[in-house]
């Protein structure tokens, strides 16, 4: 959540700063800001809401400035407005920061005894003060960040200007992602090598504890001790292409369509096209086929990439495995297995949950896999083996095309485990990768096939106050997929269950208001059994939507008020295949209601704290 660019150049850096806050929009927000150094004054310029408010806001009072530091903010402490929108300032020091200051109450309470005047609601603002305070006592501008960052609790990435200090920016990471860029006389931090990427290739990444003093001819590097160290530069493989929607109205929407393409690229990345072989790095099958047992971990949708993924892992790799939210997973502490394996989803590869838990694992000798989609982060560098998803940027918050390829990934991981413990032959392995290999296309058909009759289902029920969704096996977590993906861009309350759990209980929520999606592939196993589930609450008056097959459709279409109809697709592929009506649904609910569909009320794309 939040992105952070800082830059020290020999020319107005404001055009620069907000270039790479639109490269960091991604990420969710809900103001920004930029302040900058001109004649050795700070002046600040910032917004509520999206970058074409800041934008606006420039165009009447530019400002100018050959240093400077930017944020897009997403609301944690104090809610979303301009006083509260980062970079905070004071006389002497201007400050954007990313994360939580646990123990920002006791140092406020410290700061206001000294006469502090505090202006906001945010924690962020205490760093400012701190910072001032030890200005005061004859500090150097690096000695006070130094002292202040030694005060704070949490998880944050700071970056800093001081007045009258024309050639300086001071950094520090903990726990929170921050980069360092280098170029001819000019320097950069910024949250991601996405957001430097048209200005630099040269990236280095600062770890835990790092602080940073950044002058246009290089950076010098403390750990949290005040002792110097040299991190690596490396050059990225990001792009500097800027990324537009094309004829789509959303990137959500252009998103979804690029499915067929990404899944494709993550196949070819996996699959030997010629003999269907499934080439998975020999470490990561050798770390599954010694594993007695397999914790899978992510948040959200990269949690039910997991969830989804146990199915083919027990089912055809034969290896027992524990499904967990990272959240939970860090502070329950469960004692790991011997030898066991753990693997990690994460699209962006900073999800901080995610990555403590990693570390966790680590800590109790468990061999480390991850599967991500932005490369060169955080959880990428701590893990012992990663899996790249092919999705590229996926600029909407709700994920749709990294979901897909996590699952694809998934697929290809659990296949290739399979045939090296044995579990399945040669004849198997070309029949399920034959299966994998069609998807692309299956999903372009898909898409040409039942976009227009979701859309009109949409605007029929887009009124809805809650919807249910249901699934059994594999199609379980579709539904909470997309259970999530309704709340997420429409804000309707919606809830996902396994279909044997829907008489549990929920039954009683069933009336002719309520709107039942139901996934049940007529070739699924466990077709006869959801079928039951779905007459159980026809009869009750269920508003019912069947996501199905030819074979489904004829078989329950007396029993529904709506239906999308797939073509047959092969029960291993059926949770790629069917989570896309369930985005598109999705996506026409937000769009009849008129929701901001890319960038979501309360919601970031890269959640960097707890």
């Amino acid at each position: 959540m939040c992105g952070i660019i800082g830059i020290l150049a020999e020319k107005d850096v404001p055009p620069l700063l907000v270039e790479g806050l639109k490269r960091l929009e991604y990420r969710g927000y809900d103001s920004a800001g930029i302040a900058t150094l001109h004649d050795g004054k700070i002046a600040r310029c910032r917004a509520e809401g999206k970058l074409a408010n800041l934008e606006q806001k420039l165009a009447k009072a530019p400002l100018r400035g050959n240093a400077g530091i930017g944020h897009t903010r997403w609301a944690t402490h104090g809610r979303a407005s301009e006083n509260n929108a980062h970079p905070h300032a004071t006389d002497r020091v201007a400050v954007v920061h990313n994360g939580i200051i646990e123990n920002y109450a006791e140092l406020k309470a410290e700061l206001e005894k000294l006469q502090c005047r505090f202006e906001t609601d945010t924690d962020t603002e205490v760093i400012a003060h701190l910072v001032t305070h030890h200005l005061k006592q004859g500090m150097q501008p690096g000695d006070a960040a130094n002292a202040a960052f030694a005060r704070l609790q949490g998880a944050f990435a700071v970056v800093m200007i001081f007045t009258g200090e024309q050639n300086l920016l001071v950094g520090a990471r903990q726990g929170t992602p921050l980069a360092v860029g280098y170029g001819d006389r000019e320097m950069y931090l910024a949250s991601d090598s996405y957001a430097l990427a048209p200005l630099t290739r040269k990236i280095c990444f600062l770890e835990d504890g790092d602080r940073v003093h950044i002058t246009r001819e290089g950076a010098s590097i403390y750990t949290n001790d005040n002792k110097p160290v040299v991190r690596p530069v490396r050059i990225t493989a990001q792009s500097g292409a800027t990324t537009g929607k094309g004829a789509y109205r959303h990137f959500m929407l252009k998103e979804i369509h690029e499915q067929a393409s990404v899944i494709g690229d993550t196949l070819n990345s996996f699959i030997n096209p010629a003999t269907g072989h499934v080439s998975i790095p020999e470490s990561a099958l050798e770390a599954l086929a010694n594993a007695p047992r397999l914790t899978m971990i992510g948040c959200g949708t990269a949690y039910y990439a997991a969830l989804t993924a146990r199915y083919w892992f027990e089912q055809i790799a034969g290896i027992p495995c524990d499904v967990d939210i990272a959240s939970e997973f860090r502070y329950r502490q469960p004692p790991l297995s011997a030898g066991g394996a753990a693997l990690f989803v994460s699209q962006s590869g900073e999800t901080l949950d995610t990555l403590e838990a990693l570390r966790y694992c680590k800590k109790q000798k468990q061999k480390t896999i991850s599967i991500i989609n932005t490369v060169e982060s955080t959880i990428e560098r701590e893990s012992d083996i990663v899996l790249h998803t092919l999705a590229g940027p996926e600029i909407g918050v709700a994920s749709t095309k990294a979901f897909t390829t996590q699952i694809t990934t998934l697929a290809c991981l659990a296949l290739a485990a399979a045939r090296k413990r044995g579990k399945i032959g040669a004849e198997k392995e070309q029949e399920l990768s034959d299966a994998l290999r069609h998807v692309p296309a299956q999903v372009a058909e898909l898409l040409a096939g039942t976009e227009g009759a979701v859309e009109s289902i949409a605007r029929e029920i887009f009124e809805c106050r809650d919807m249910l969704y249901i699934g059994r096996g594999l199609l379980y977590p579709i539904a909470l997929e997309g259970s999530l993906k309704l709340k997420e861009v429409s804000y309707i309350h919606a809830e996902g269950y396994a279909a044997g759990e829907l008489k549990h209980g929920p039954i009683a929520l069933i009336d002719e208001n309520m709107p039942l999606v139901v996934l049940a592939p007529g070739n699924d196993p466990l077709f006869e059994k959801t079928a039951s589930n779905l007459q159980e609450n026809a009869a009750r008056g269920a508003k019912i939507l069947l996501i199905t097959d030819k074979a489904g459709h004829e078989r329950l279409k007396d029993h529904v008020k709506y239906a999308v109809a797939l073509n047959d697709v092969h029960p291993f592929t059926a949770p790629i295949l069917y989570v896309i009506p369930v985005q598109l649904l999705a996506y026409y609910v937000a769009v009849a209601k008129g929701t901001d569909v890319d960038m979501p009320r309360n919601l970031a794309k890269a959640v960097t704290v707890e």
